[in-house]
């Protein structure tokens, strides 16, 4: 099964550039801030990556973003993932990059559109990788519920940009709030992708579909609660990107046997098996597939439809989906 698993081509639809940073890069660039809040020792990094709840993790998340402050830095982080990716035969991915934060931080607004750009030609010439970028709003750090986020992904637009989203703590940040900052960027071209129901219930789902327009949602893991809402997501082929090992370290599920990814195939709703986060949660996309082969039960078949789930879900160009398609089709 791990080699079947390892043949797969794949493609990952909900990574964050920061949180797929590997602990031997995110130490790098610790070093680079030895007074900082992230610790420069691997041991005491990895217990710093031990979450007591979905707060602390963004707690933590934010600190660790705080270490990318260059182009250069942003370039290390996008050519590590596509590193990591190339291992586990992952063609494609769309990349969340929380564009607001890395100005925070003190990247100018055009050296992080070249890094990007710059990055992405390298991720494809060196690693044979397909990158493609989502601009996320980081909760309720930019202050004006998006609008930063939404200009810099319409003004600034790097080449590969495709969608936008929305991350960070659900619970005071409504997904309604941010309407103005979504309808910028759909009537700009991009794609509707918000993080909903990680950590509330079916309703903020229901609120990124309606209110947001969302073409895909990021986790929307509660959405097994409402039957009706799973027969909406069925119907209108609203794929959720499901990241298991995501869940269970920020507590957003308590174990994996609660967890809902077989209630929601069960349903018929599309899903997108993804990471999230894999250099905090110590996973990789492989992973991922073979722990739904180990704790979920499916098979050689139903794996192989979940990466064509996901192929079906991304936005990458027409050609790129029938090769990836007729790739996986091949080993079933």
């Amino acid at each position: 099964m791990r080699s079947f698993i390892a043949a797969l081509p794949k493609v990952e639809l909900h990574v964050h550039l920061v949180g797929s940073a590997s602990p031997a890069t995110v130490l790098s660039l610790a070093r680079r801030h030895p007074d900082g809040p992230v610790p420069t020792d691997e041991a005491e990094l990895l217990d710093f990556y031990e979450f007591t709840d979905f707060g602390h993790f963004i707690d933590v998340y934010g600190k660790v973003n705080d270490l990318v402050t260059t182009g250069a830095d942003v370039q290390d982080l996008v050519l590590g993932l596509a590193r990591e990716q190339a291992a586990r035969n992952t063609r494609y991915t769309e990349v969340t990059v929380s564009a607001s934060s890395h100005l925070r931080a003190g990247v100018p607004a055009a050296e992080l559109t070249a890094a990007l750009e710059e990055g992405r030609e390298r991720a494809r010439s060196e690693h044979g990788v397909e990158l493609a970028w989502v601009f996320d709003v980081p909760g309720l750090w930019d202050g004006d519920f998006g609008l930063t986020s939404a200009r810099y992904a319409v003004e600034h637009r790097p080449e590969g940009s495709v969608g936008f989203g929305i991350g960070g703590f659900e619970a005071d940040a409504p997904r309604a709030r941010f309407r103005e900052a979504f309808a910028m960027a759909r009537d700009a071209g991009l794609r509707s992708v918000p993080h909903a129901g990680e950590t509330t219930g079916p309703d903020e789902v229901w609120a990124a579909v309606r209110e947001l327009g969302a073409e895909r949602i990021g986790h929307g893991t509660s959405a097994a609660r409402d039957p009706e809402l799973l027969r909406h997501l069925a119907g209108s082929g609203i794929a959720l990107e499901v990241c298991p090992t995501s869940n269970l370290r920020t507590g957003a599920v308590r174990s994996l046997d609660e967890h809902p990814l077989p209630a929601l195939l069960a349903a018929g709703v599309p899903v997108a098996l993804a990471t999230d986060d894999p250099g905090m949660f110590h996973t990789d996309l492989n992973r991922e597939y073979l722990l739904c082969h180990e704790r979920f039960g499916l098979g050689r078949a139903e794996l192989a439809d979940l990466a064509a789930s996901a192929v079906a879900a991304s936005f990458a160009p027409d050609a790129l989906k029938a090769e990836l398609v007729a790739g996986i089709d091949a080993l079933r």
